[in-house]
């Protein structure tokens, strides 16, 4: 009993690291978004194909943390847990969060090239409204998500340090 109590605190503690180092992800796209949206407050045509990718990988990097570690983690300890409900829950998120993805992978491609920079860089303000749209609903789908299948699951102290970072 001791060692499955071993077991689960390292299979579940490890996913809990997960999420903390995704919500530093989300941090840092968040500070670049704003630095991106006030250099194009402060003189758009300064600004560099140079840092529109790398705002760009930085969102595609979270965003495919999530699909590919995160949200999976999420999902095998609500089968773990035999949570039904969570996985219920968790595919209509997702169905949801995918609006948001395509979101990110226009914006992607709009700007993927030089050419592509200088065609459509008088649209990035108006990029940069849609995606804040799209990345706060994103955000807060998956805080439910890490709210309903993980802190659910997580003894007290760890719910209530969640809490606190959501």
């Amino acid at each position: 009993m001791l060692e499955d109590c071993k077991n689960a605190l390292e299979r579940w503690g490890g996913v809990h690291q997960l999420i903390d180092r995704w919500l530093d992800e989300r941090r840092e796209l968040l500070v670049n978004f704003v630095e991106l949206k006030e250099a194009c407050d402060a003189e758009l045509e300064a600004v560099s194909k140079e840092r529109i990718d790398a705002f760009s990988e930085l969102l595609m990097d979270y965003i495919s943390a999530g699909h590919f570690e995160v949200y999976p983690q999420l999902r095998e300890e609500a089968r773990a847990f035999e949570d039904d409900k969570a996985l219920t829950l968790a595919d209509q998120l997702l169905e949801r969060l995918e609006l948001s993805t395509e979101l990110v992978l226009s914006f992607d491609a709009d700007y993927e090239s030089p050419v592509k920079v200088m065609q459509h860089l008088g649209r990035l303000p108006a990029w940069l409204e849609r995606l804040a749209r799209g990345l706060t609903e994103r955000f807060t789908l998956e805080d439910q998500l890490i709210s309903r299948l993980h802190a659910a699951h997580a003894p007290e102290a760890a719910r209530a340090e969640l809490r606190s970072q959501l």
